[in-house]
């Protein structure tokens, strides 16, 4: 008989996904899984649960938000487990399962997982902390870390909004020299983003067609610093649009490997978690790094 270890947060979103549990943990043993269920109790406890429980699992199932799955990811990982990997989004703006297509349904998001297919996927590493989809710096990029947990599960997705615009007067360049394919970029910046997604914080968005997630490439956004209304409007518009190319202020391209040069008191954000800045930072994709289940296409 097949072994899943099944992680909730259960603090996650509005903590919609609690009520559902024992409903899940019926579909898992019907569909001949022997249930291991742990809950999460503090930061880094879903990798911890991980590395003591997860060896010999057929599937690891994180139920939460993208922190949480940040957590699972990376211990299965660091741990060298061969096992396959279940999503359900519970959190409260899921960008990697939004890019996934995954529902926001928690019953069929599990009914996804039984029925779904594994696929390979890239995962970033950020001078060796790993990150599923994204790690940015600059504008909002803190909205995620500093909301206070009440407000995210009251108002969800707008809760990054509001928090977002109420910076929006404090908002301050980041300073980077970025090395990558052998070219170098360094300027103001007012937002930086290293993803494998196509929805950042759900306030910047790129179109799928320049997104593969599995490619072994990062899709890397540069947007710099403006320094009047106009400037400002077309970042706004272009974004809008998405409109990358022939842009005097955003920049879109693709890379394996990337070297940074910054202020250390620049912090990061890596799947919406505090990453605390450093003068040098290497970014690789590694390549294959996970399978993941995912919806079968119709």
């Amino acid at each position: 008989m097949k072994k899943a270890l099944i992680i909730l947060n259960p603090c996650a979103g509005v903590k919609k996904a609690n009520k559902f549990m024992t409903d899940i943990i019926t579909l898992f043993c019907e569909s001949g899984y022997t249930c291991t269920v742990q809950t999460t109790t503090r930061e880094l406890n879903g990798y911890e649960i991980v590395r003591q429980l997860g060896d010999g699992h057929d599937l690891i199932t994180c139920i939460g938000g993208d922190g949480t799955y940040n957590e699972v990811v990376s211990g299965v990982i660091d741990a060298g487990l061969k096992c396959q990997i279940g999503y359900i989004p519970a959190g409260s703006t899921n960008d990697f399962g939004a890019s996934l297509g995954l529902s926001k349904i928690i019953m069929t998001a599990a009914k996804d997982i039984i029925s779904g297919r594994a696929q390979k996927f890239d995962v970033g590493s950020f001078n060796g902390r790993n990150f599923t989809y994204v790690a940015s710096c600059g504008a909002f990029t803190d909205t995620s870390y500093s909301t206070p947990t009440n407000l995210k599960n009251s108002l969800g997705h707008l809760a990054y909004v509001l928090q977002g615009l109420s910076t929006v007067l404090d908002i301050k360049p980041v300073h980077l020299a970025l090395t990558a394919n052998g070219e170098k970029y360094e300027d103001d910046y007012l937002f930086v983003g290293i993803c494998n997604s196509t929805s950042l914080g759900g306030l910047v968005k790129i179109d799928e067609k320049y997104v593969d997630m599995n490619d072994g490439l990062f899709e890397v956004l540069l947007v710099k610093s403006p320094k009047n209304i106009a400037e400002w409007a077309t970042i706004l518009h272009n974004l809008n649009i998405q409109k990358y190319e022939n842009s005097e202020m955003l920049t879109l391209f693709s890379a394996s490997e990337i070297e940074i040069v910054a202020d250390e008191s620049i912090d990061w954000s890596l799947d919406g978690e505090r990453q605390i800045g450093s003068e040098k930072i290497s970014i690789k994709n590694i390549r294959d790094a996970i399978e993941l289940i995912v919806p079968n296409k119709k």
